[in-house]
């Protein structure tokens, strides 16, 4: 058994976050298979361990040891806290406040909108959730001009907080984000998509397909903006 395990589930984005960066830090870590509540089977078992160390039962949920904590931000940082080797913070300390900054803005700015779309329920919702994410890519786009990447010349944890957006793109086009990509974009997604991490999470067609269902069956079935907890 190795000293890290990550739970999550390929559908969680938040999970999406933390498993990009153990794999691109090469963490060796143990992996349990943990559906998000939309998605688990009623006969689903919990670990004891989840219920008793994630306080929201919500995943993604890392264990170091014996210790163990929960939120996909925390965890980042947790684990460039305890683990040391191959980080994604670098050791500045201004460059550092700016990839935390960058994190914050777009777990703010882009995720939101990037939920609105997928919950959308009609296309009113969708076009304004559609015209804030394209404003928030924009804006992320003109980061790279610094140096490629979200806060600089190298990946960060900006990357790791950004990389589901990429990953689930296919599926977002198909649920009504019809916006063009700005290229600075498109290009980041094609350096992300060379990152050591990018195979553990990139989604297979299957999986874009599944989805996409998923949330073209919530819609049929919402008449009420309440959302599912998918995390």
């Amino acid at each position: 058994m190795s000293d890290v395990a990550f739970y999550g589930h390929w559908i969680c984005p938040f999970a999406t976050r933390v498993e990009f960066a153990l794999h691109q830090r090469g963490i060796d870590h143990d992996v349990v298979n943990l559906p998000p509540s939309a998605v688990r089977p009623p006969d689903f078992e919990m670990p004891e361990e989840f219920l008793a160390h994630s306080p929201r039962l919500e995943i993604p949920m890392v264990r170091i040891g014996d210790d163990y904590l929960a939120d996909s931000i925390p965890i980042l940082e947790w684990l460039e806290e305890q683990i040391l080797d191959r980080p994604l913070l670098p050791a500045d300390p201004d460059a550092r406040t700016l990839v935390r900054e960058r994190m914050t803005w777009i777990d703010q700015h882009a995720f939101r909108p990037m939920g609105g779309v997928y919950y959308g329920t009609d296309p009113h919702r969708i076009a304004r959730a559609s015209e804030k994410l394209t404003d928030a890519l924009a804006e992320m786009g003109r980061w790279t001009d610094e140096g490629g990447w979200l806060a600089g010349d190298e990946p960060t944890l900006a990357e790791a907080v950004a990389i589901p957006i990429h990953v689930r793109m296919d599926g977002l086009r198909r649920l009504g984000f019809t916006a063009p990509l700005p290229a600075a974009i498109e290009a980041h997604a094609e350096r992300c998509r060379t990152l050591t991490g990018w195979p553990a999470v990139e989604w297979s067609a299957e999986q874009t397909d599944e989805f996409v269902g998923r949330f073209e069956a919530y819609r049929r079935t919402q008449r009420a903006p309440s959302s599912p907890s998918w995390s």
